[in-house]
């Protein structure tokens, strides 16, 4: 009789060490669990530690590690899940002491990343950052064993570590240089360009790719969790009869976005560094909207991308709880553009905004239209 082959659900106990503001820890928390709920593992408890800074062994103290473990024996949860990062030395002692697979942050977003990304950029992206954690993960022991170089060579020789890194180190040069030449052909690409180029961006499930649908007719991948969209689509958009720009969607931001993802995911992100103009998108319904405006204006100067002209859109207004928190954003950004993606409600007054930003920034748009062979009316090259 055959063997029949059983699926073990994945369920985690969420932890938690608290250094600053409580409300702010409760919503990473939440977005925690959001981020495993992506990835397809049940939350199904949580502990958390208020401290003064984090444990250098396991992050929690003693005591809130063997409560972290009884909450795992009783949920029979089989994975830990960290909201802080864990360094090699921490994530080795707490799989010991707790029994089970432990994760941070860091790595519960590396898995969302390595099971939806559909381009050949985007894999390989996700490849360089797993294999950069991957490195960095690697515990260090320091009385280890050294292997001579041979008669020529002097010195001390390497160490069983070193010689476990270097074929990472080899496959993290090969996985940069294929990530160049995709970015020196997306240079040239852009070189060509006719249209100015407007791009997307924002908090992650700000509703990005719903916006690029509704504005250009774009089939482009929606769903309700985080980090739907990892591969950048690019859709023409007409503003006027006479007018035309690119509208390109990309990867979200999030709190604590993982310095190796942004560095990994910089040939996607640089089309957010050239573009005309940014659509700085946000959800007008979250609690804490503010907070997310600032986290993309962080991750944009991360990237090099401050200094690009852009817009902030506070997409979702057609939500009850939006109301309140745009009333608030106003109080600091009276520019933003409230609308609804999901309803068009204020796409009209955007699109005249994106025009009016164009005409003072954008040499393209500002160069007359022509007369293309068709009859329509185009850009001149």
């Amino acid at each position: 009789m055959p063997l029949i082959e059983t699926h073990i659900p994945e369920t985690a106990v969420l932890a938690q060490a608290v250094f600053g503001p409580q409300d702010a820890a409760a919503d990473s928390l939440l977005e925690l669990a959001r981020l495993a709920d992506t990835a397809g593992i049940a939350a199904v408890g949580q502990v958390t530690q208020r401290r003064v800074k984090p444990d250098g062994a396991t992050m929690f103290g003693e005591g809130k590690v063997a409560e972290l473990r009884e909450a795992l024996a009783n949920t029979g949860a089989n994975t830990a899940v960290f909201d802080n990062p864990l360094n090699a030395f921490q994530q080795h002692n707490l799989s010991k002491a707790l029994g089970v697979r432990v994760m941070d942050r860091t790595e519960l977003i590396l898995l969302i990343f390595s099971r939806r990304a559909r381009s050949a950029e985007a894999q390989i992206q996700v490849k360089l950052a797993q294999q950069e954690m991957l490195l960095s993960r690697i515990p260090v022991i320091e009385s280890q064993q050294r292997f001579g170089g041979g008669a020529v060579v002097r010195g001390p020789g390497e160490a069983h570590l070193q010689l476990r890194n270097r074929p990472i180190r080899r496959r993290i040069t090969e996985l940069k240089r294929q990530l160049d030449d995709i970015r020196a052909r997306a240079e040239r690409s852009r070189e060509k360009r006719r249209f100015p180029e407007v791009c997307l961006v924002g908090y992650t499930n700000a509703g990005k790719s719903t916006l690029l649908n509704t504005l250009s007719g774009a089939d482009a991948y929606v769903d309700d969790r985080l980090f739907a969209t990892l591969d950048t689509k690019t859709r023409l958009l007409w503003l006027s009869p006479a007018r035309r720009v690119l509208l390109t969607d990309t990867v979200g931001f999030i709190r604590n976005l993982p310095t190796s993802l942004v560095a990994s995911f910089r040939s996607t992100l640089d089309v957010a560094v050239h573009a005309d103009l940014l659509l700085l998108v946000v959800d007008a319904s979250h609690p804490h909207l503010r907070e997310h405006v600032a986290v993309c204006r962080e991750t944009l100067a991360q990237i090099g991308a401050a200094g690009v002209p852009s817009l902030l859109v506070a997409n979702k207004c057609d939500d009850e709880n939006a109301r309140e928190t745009v009333a608030h954003l106003a109080e600091s950004e009276p520019l933003a553009l409230p609308v609804s993606a999901r309803t068009g409600w204020g796409l009209g007054v955007l699109k005249a905004a994106v025009a009016g930003e164009l005409q003072k920034t954008c040499l393209l748009w500002q160069m007359p239209p022509a007369v293309s062979m068709n009859g329509a009316r185009a850009f001149s090259p």
